[in-house]
Formats: structure tokens, sequence, C-alpha cells
């Protein structure tokens, strides 16, 4: 007679005998629980504030929940609000922060939108508590970018030169489409019984229109910028003594190479690592070498990186409130006017001059004492030549780049979910968030004592 295979029980449709307690689902280790004590030793009462006067309507979810939520997703890799709000539903981990709470992915959104710069702000007290548990050391302060996609096509962008030739087509196709119409439904109409076809091409017209005018005005912008920045330099060399230097006198219209995309104008197209061309954001970060803590991020539209040098080390110095003694970047931040402002901040640079190719050996290193009559671009080039230079500068790339790994690889933000370059910002202060807590929470037995001291 054959035995029977004994399984474990299974019965899936058993109601508890008692009611299961949610501390039970998950591990006592697990990541869910600590940005719960996170959150709860953050200072929310900015996100609070705007629900104290108002006692219209049903109760909203506790603010608490909403960002506890929001963070675990961001931790996991989760950016859609669907997303979100299906793994409210589906999730353990997601179900035990928001305690039997299901808000809807409107909800979710709207939460996230009404309070994208007090979100943002949380940036800086997580920062705090990584400063508090000795996480961040400032002994080497690595700063990299990285071109992330724009919620938007390229193929939504047009140049200025292509603009006035719609512009003139279309303006004439228009003309000539409201000359039929008047003919067939007469003069005396409303206008919203016109066809459908005329509709559309003058409100194509119309918005071609305002993009130019946008990019015409951001050019007056750019020049006046550059006048001003022209006469400063003419009055500095006058009051040296120097003749001024003749330049060229600011351009006051658009190139016409000039692009202007019509789902986000404030995106620019930018050319990625690989050599495409992708219509996107320059996202930054400068990561302190101890524990890959971010200490500074920003996103702009504008591609090159040596602009970005001198506003993140400002940024650098505001978000710690402490000089880091080293900073090393790659040759695209090198200019002269960011070395002059990481060294007026008294902080030692390592900043690659000229790109240099992994298979290039490295040169001899130089002898004796750098020359102190050799121009910045010069010194700087005979510093990282030396061994003691080389060694530092080496470093950036553990440092920085891993973490743009993890955001990118690991956790998959690759592309922008929203539009105009506050929410973008607001975004990518999300997403470096998350990867500080999970910094902490690798290094969690040296965060919990401060955690534990915050909540009091």
């Amino acid at each position: 007679m054959r035995n029977e295979k004994e399984y474990r029980p299974y019965h899936p449709h058993q109601v508890f005998l008692l009611p299961p307690s949610p501390d039970d689902w998950l591990p006592e280790d697990h990541l869910a629980y600590f940005v719960s004590e996170l959150v709860d030793s953050l200072d929310l009462s900015a996100i609070e504030a705007p629900y104290e006067d108002e006692l219209r309507g049903a109760p909203p979810y506790h603010p608490a929940m909403m960002v506890k939520i929001l963070m675990y997703a961001y931790c996991k890799g989760v950016y859609s609000s669907r997303r979100i709000a299906t793994h409210v539903q589906e999730d353990v981990a997601f179900r035990v922060l928001a305690a039997g709470n299901a808000p809807d992915f409107r909800t979710i959104n709207a939460f996230r939108l009404r309070h994208l710069a007090t979100l943002s702000g949380l940036f800086g007290q997580v920062l705090e508590l990584a400063q508090q548990a000795g996480l961040v050391s400032m002994a080497h302060v690595a700063l990299d970018g990285t071109k992330l996609e724009a919620n938007a096509s390229k193929h939504k962008a047009m140049s200025y030169a292509y603009m006035q030739q719609e512009e003139e087509r279309l303006k004439a196709l228009v003309a000539e489409m409201f000359r039929r119409a008047d003919a067939l439904y007469g003069p005396d109409k409303r206008g919203d019984e016109l066809p459908e076809e005329l509709r559309t091409r003058a409100g194509r017209l119309a918005r071609i229109r305002a993009a130019k005018a946008a990019l015409e005005a951001e050019a007056k912008e750019k020049a006046a910028a550059a006048r001003a920045a022209q006469e400063a330099k003419a009055a500095e060399a006058a009051a040296e003594g120097r003749p001024p230097r003749a330049g060229k006198p600011p351009r006051e219209t658009p190139a016409d190479r000039a692009q202007y995309n019509f789902t986000d104008p404030e995106s620019r197209i930018m050319k990625d690592a690989d050599g495409a061309f992708i219509q996107g954001y320059n996202a930054q970060l400068a990561v302190d070498a101890a524990h890959q803590i971010i200490v500074a991020a920003d996103v702009t539209a504008q591609a090159a990186d040596a602009p970005h040098l001198a506003p993140m080390t400002t940024a650098i110095l505001e978000n710690t409130r402490q000089t880091p003694q080293r900073l090393s970047a790659d040759a695209g931040y090198f200019s002269e006017d960011g070395l002059n402002a990481v060294v007026t901040a008294e902080i030692d640079p390592y900043i690659a001059t000229q790109r240099q190719k992994h298979s290039d050996p490295p040169s001899a290193a130089p002898r004796g004492r750098i020359p102190q009559g050799l121009p910045a671009k010069a010194r700087m080039e005979r510093k990282l030549r030396t061994q003691a230079g080389r060694a530092v500068y080496t470093m950036r790339k553990a440092i920085v780049e891993p973490v743009f790994g993890q955001i990118k690889g690991a956790r998959g933000f690759v592309r922008f979910l929203l539009r105009g370059q506050v929410k973008v910002r607001g975004e990518w202060a999300l997403v470096t968030t998350a990867h500080n807590i999970h910094r902490l929470f690798a290094a969690r037995r040296r965060v919990e004592p401060v955690l534990a001291q915050a909540m009091r």
C-alpha cells in the first residue's frame, strides 16, 4: 500500500482565530520598519500645517503615512503613482506602512505635487541624521553629473529656424482656410462650428508663436547677462589700469538651431554618456567618500558641467555647514571661475584639465615643488601628475560613479516623470533622499541611537 506524502498545513481560506499583528509580517530588520522610524523622527510640521486649519470635507490621510509610503517607494525604485497605489494593495511592506489605508493613485500623486517643495526639504534632515551618526567625514567629496531623460520626446522639439518657416506656412494656410470658412459658414457664426482642421491649424500656429516668443525672450535675457559681465570686466580692467578686452556684442536673437520642446519646454536636447542625443536634464551629485552619502544634488537644463562647479560647491557648504578637505571632479568641470570658487571656499581642488583615454599610459610624475608663477590650469595639471594628486583623483570614480549606478541601474531611475525644472528638481531630491536612506539603513547600528534620540 502506497503511503501518502505529508505536507505542511495549507488552508488558504482558514480565518485567523486572533487578529494578526502587522509587526509580525516582516523581519525585525526590514527596510520598511527603518523608513517608518526614520520618518517619525523627521519634522513634518510644514507638511501638516496646510491641513490643520481645513475643517471641511472628509478627514485626509495622515501626512506621516503618505510620506512613509513615498519614501519607501522611492527606496524600492517605484516612482509611478499608479504603481505605488498597486503596491499599497498587494505588497506586504507597503501595507504595513499604510496600516490598513489604501490611497488611490490620484491621492498619492496630488500629495506629492502639493508638497513637492517640502518633501525636497527632507533631504537636508536626512543628511543631518547621517552627519550626527558620523557617516559624513568631508575628507573627500567627489562631484559628477549624468544626463537623464525628460518626460518628453525629442521629436516634439522644433528649432527656431524651422519655427519661422512653419509660422509663415501656417499663417498663409490658416488665412486661406478662414476665407473658405467664411464663405461656407458666414462671418456671424460663433467660431466653434468651424472645421476641426482649421481649429487645429490655428492652435498649432498659436503654439509656434508662443514658442518663438519664449526663445526670443531667453535670447534677450542671455544677452543682457552677457553685457553685464562684459561691463563688469571692463570696469575691473579700468580699475587696474588695463585696456578693456574687446569682445563680441551679445546676440539679441535666438540661433537658428535653438530648440524648443512643446511637451517640456524647460528641458533641452543633450548628449548622454553613450553619445546619443536625448531630450533631458543634467542631474548633479556631490558624494562624500566615507559612506557614499550624497551631500548636494541639483538638476539643470544646462548640458555643460563646468558652470555647475561653483553652485554645487556652495550647496555642499550650505547643506553640511562644513568645508570638505578635498573636492574632485572630471575634466568637464574645469574652468578658472569654478576653480577660483573652490579655492576661495578653502577647499583643496583636484579637477582634471583634459580628458584622458583609459588606454593612455599616465605621464611621468614631475619632481620638485609646483612653480608659483604658473597659470591656474597649468598648476592643476601639474598637481594631478604628482603621485599624491593622482592617488586622490583616482578615488573620484569609486566615490561618485557607483552612486549613479545604484540610482539608475539598481533602482531604475533613468527618466523623470514630472515636467518643468522646478518639479524635476523636487523629483531628484526625492530620489537622492531615498539613496541616503539606503546608506543609513546599511549603517543602521550607528543610526538607531540617533533616531531614538530624535524621537524623544
